[in-house]
């Protein structure tokens, strides 16, 4: 975090200064690291192992916050009589198909209960003649809640989840962690001793992660298993506490809130799939569940359109429902790359990235490149994916030659944030307007303005048509107010559209405003509220000596300027705090309200004795105990009975290049990792293949504080360049004398993907990993760094292989197999020889890999 996240890391600094104890848990040892009270130097791509053991300790010794755990969570919950764990079937779930790599999930569920998930992926299988089947509608929750599950509020039932969790967690000990992760067991126990005694009714313990946790085959399951530890410790929804998600850009949180994903509409609403004759009703009944406040679904959906397509939208056509694209499949990034190679994608926007040496096998996003009919860049350099086809790599090989590219390349400049008006959301869903500062120069254009302006000249064209398919884009809310001598889109009026109206026209103030008849409009449900009152709630700059410790008046977070979300946790089952010391929120019973420091995540007039009627539905079926209101049985979810794709609980398993066996299970990695086999995509063999010898060492890729991603911000300018001028890696002094390597010198790391050379920085930060009898080197590759620019070399991202988590189809680039040697590397097709005799050694096919 203080390398990556040095401005967040203040505020651990200040928690530091305060008494709070740091403990930084990493494969190497960075700046974070030196300010911790302790590091703990685990092996990439561990974490479950680590997590797990950390939450068995918890169930072993019965630590857990009892009272919390019986209230907010479903440890009681009995589960289908079906479900058989990884622990029968050595390492697989009840449910998996080995023809397709995938899991029926329906014997996942509650007993005589079928849940719908809250958000995410959100396959979940349609119910049927009292069973599920196999669900068909990937993306979609599914089945709603039949009926409130089954409870054993002993914990004793065998099937409860409880037992369960006991069960599935027992074999990580301190001596399997210490043989799967590398910690010794002594730093094992003083971390679950740290955070069990900083635990419970007066005291609360945090979890701040970043794409280290991310960036894996199981990337999903390793968050799950912080957020089982954290609701056994009663560590969410209270102040102190929680999971947070460090987020490396200013707007990464905005882009999945309103977002930049395939598969999710704004508001985490799930992206309609092509199924014949779905009209909007039989969409919201499939995905919305009849309880918590995803029963409002309809309302969401409803205003949403009406926010896009305004007057057109009415009851009678379904508000415009069909105007909306139909997934019909996987359309991730690196899908839509192979698609670029085979021919079917034809043409590609880059927006404020650099695939070219930013994307995992940066080769393969080349390769695409070179196959497209035209491609839009929009960015403040000549970065690498605007110039691929003139100085690329491949251009060097021989595996490209420009004049044989055909891809027309259009490059327009963009403007910088410090140049347009707009909001940045971050890592506590915080909102935070800023003001143009100055005025964008020549060509530069915002992208508001560039979209804005693509749209009228594309409904220009369209002007008068009578196709049908064109209604979608006519038809669109696109008559916002512009400024200045560039006509410039005004951001404000954006926002205030984003925000909703309701049927007089006035702005919302929050999401429980939202109707299903047409009459409220709101671009994104949760966003609701910051533009209350007719007033930008995003732009509040309130100073901390002026109001209270939660500073409410300090931008605006979603939803409804909570800044702790589900904090009706952070009071008892009967309203009272759980201590004076952590008071947040609680039950006021002579106002008969929920009242507090915070805006309370609860119905504010719903007691904690409430019981909801047998047949309510949406909130009103939460009963006053049911804080986790997102969720469709208004309790946390240590088991998900439905919503994940690659299982119910968290398991270790190897990541997809692996010097080691998983000594769990004969199951090596996750079944249903997402591989794309491709002759530029070749995978490294598995352990327990003598070709895997030849890449032996692991290798993880990291950023640098001076460095932004991949360069485009950073390589191009001279102060930043000075401070990390040359790309490099890090090994260890012993793998530097394994392997002749000299400090400050050249070497070269090899993959099946591809080879990189680098300069040497030999140092004790990365260590060599001592475990299963015998050592195992890591070797640290930031991935900053491309051809153009100030500060150059090769990109890092070369190495890598496209092998993704099957939940949310990210890569794993934390962790992967390498070879390393001395020296620069080849040039020309010397380059590619040398890749080629590498895969030769390994035995990997010469054609496309399985």
């Amino acid at each position: 975090m203080a390398e990556c996240h040095p401005v967040g890391f203040q505020w651990v600094m200040e928690a530091k200064r305060r008494g709070a104890a740091v403990i930084h848990v990493d494969p190497r040892f960075t700046r974070t690291s030196a300010l911790a009270d302790l590091h703990v130097p685990l092996r990439a791509g561990t974490d479950i192992a680590f997590l797990g053991g950390l939450v068995n300790h918890v169930l072993q010794n019965e630590l857990d916050f009892r009272d919390y755990l019986l209230t907010y969570t479903n440890a009681p919950a009995i589960v289908d009589e079906r479900f058989q764990d990884t622990e029968d079937l050595d390492g697989l779930f009840s449910g998996y198909d080995p023809q397709t790599g995938t899991y029926h999930p329906q014997s996942w569920g509650y007993e005589d209960a079928q849940a719908a998930a809250a958000a995410g992926h959100r396959e979940m299988p349609k119910s049927g003649a009292g069973r599920t089947t196999p669900g068909d509608t990937h993306g979609a929750a599914g089945a709603t809640l039949a009926a409130k599950p089954h409870m054993d509020r002993t914990l004793q039932h065998p099937r409860c989840v409880y037992q369960i969790l006991k069960r599935h967690f027992a074999r990580y000990t301190p001596e399997h962690v210490e043989q799967v992760c590398g910690i010794g067991q002594d730093t094992f126990r003083r971390v679950a001793d740290a955070i069990t005694s900083n635990s419970g009714r007066d005291r609360t313990t945090a979890f701040a992660y970043s794409v280290g946790w991310t960036q894996h085959t199981v990337g999903v399951q390793y968050i799950r298993t912080a957020a089982i530890l954290q609701l056994l410790l009663g560590n969410i929804g209270r102040p102190g506490g929680g999971i947070l998600a460090l987020r490396g850009h200013a707007s990464i949180q905005g882009s999945t809130d309103i977002p930049t994903l395939f598969n999710i509409l704004p508001g985490y609403i799930p992206m309609p799939h092509a199924h014949p004759n779905q009209d909007l009703e039989a969409f919201v009944e499939a995905d919305a569940g009849s309880t918590g406040f995803w029963g409002n679904m309809r309302s969401y959906v409803v205003s949403l359109l009406k926010a896009w397509y305004g007057p057109a939208a009415t009851a009678e056509n379904d508000f415009c429902f069909d105007y909306l694209p139909r997934l019909t499949g996987d359309h991730g990034s690196y899908r839509t790359v192979l698609d670029q190679i085979e021919g079917t994608v034809k043409g590609y926007f880059v927006i404020g990235e650099n695939p070219a040496v930013g994307s995992a096998n940066a080769k393969l996003q080349r390769l695409g490149l070179a196959n497209l009919e035209w491609l839009v860049v929009r960015d403040f350099q000549m970065i690498e994916t605007a110039t691929f086809w003139k100085d690329g790599p491949e251009i060097d090989t021989g595996e490209l030659e420009t004049e044989r590219i055909g891809t027309e390349v259009f490059f327009l400049p963009a403007a910088a944030h410090t140049e347009k008006d707009g909001t940045f959301t971050n890592t506590q869903r915080l909102l935070q307007w800023h003001h143009r500062a100055v005025e964008p120069r020549g060509d530069q254009r915002s992208d508001l303005w560039f979209y804005y302006h693509l749209g009228h000249r594309i409904r220009q064209k369209l002007a008068g048509s009578t196709d049908g398919r064109d209604r979608p884009v006519l038809d669109l809310t696109w008559n916002y107010p512009v400024e200045g001598a560039m006509d410039e889109p005004v951001a404000d009026a954006v926002l205030r559209e984003i925000n909703g109206f309701g049927a007089d026209g006035s702005p919302l103030s929050s999401y429980t405003e939202l109707t299903d008849d047409g009459s409220t409009s709101c671009g994104c449900w949760i966003y609701c509220g910051c533009y209350a009152d007719g007033v930008n709630q995003t732009a509040r700059r309130k100073p901390g000596h002026e109001q209270s410790w939660v500073a409410s008046e300090w931008a605006w977070a979603w939803p409804s300027n909570r800044r702790i979300i589900y904090n009706r946790a952070s009071a008892d089952a009967d309203g009272r705090p759980w201590s004076e010391r952590k008071a947040y929120v609680w039950w006021d019973p002579g106002e008969r309200r929920w009242t507090g420091h915070d805006v309370p995540d609860f119905q504010a007039s719903k007691p904690p004795d409430f019981e909801p009627e047998p047949d309510a539905k949406a909130e009103d079926a939460l009963a006053g105990t049911d804080a986790f209101i997102m969720q469709s049985d208004g309790k946390a979810w240590l088991y998900v009975p439905t919503g994940l794709v690659d299982g119910p609980l968290p398991t270790h398993y190897e990541p997809h290049e692996s010097p080691f066996t998983n000594v769990l299970y004969t199951q090596q990695a996750n079944p249903t990792r997402q591989m794309y086999g491709h002759r530029a995509n070749r995978y490294h063999p598995p352990p327990s293949d003598p070709g895997s010898a030849v890449f032996p060492y692991v290798f993880t890729t990291y950023r640098l504080t001076e460095h932004h991603t991949a360069g485009g911000m950073s390589r191009f300018l001279p102060y930043l360049s000075e401070l990390q001028p040359e790309f490099f890696c890090e090994v260890s002094p012993q793998l530097a004398a394994e392997r002749g390597l000299t400090h400050l010198g050249w070497a070269t790391v090899v993959t099946a993907r591809n080879a990189v050379e680098a300069r040497v920085l030999v140092t004790e930060r990365l260590r060599p990993l001592k475990l299963q009898g015998r050592t195992v080197h890591q070797v640290g590759v930031p991935y900053h760094w491309g051809p153009n620019g100030l500060s150059t070399g090769d990109a890092g991202n070369e190495l890598l292989s496209v092998v993704l988590d099957p939940n949310v189809h990210i890569q794993e680039a934390k962790v992967a197999t390498c070879d390393i040697r001395p020296g620069r590397r080849p040039r020309g097709r010397e380059l590619l020889r040398l890749v080629e005799r590498y895969q030769e050694r390994a035995g990997i096919a010469t054609e496309e890999s399985p």
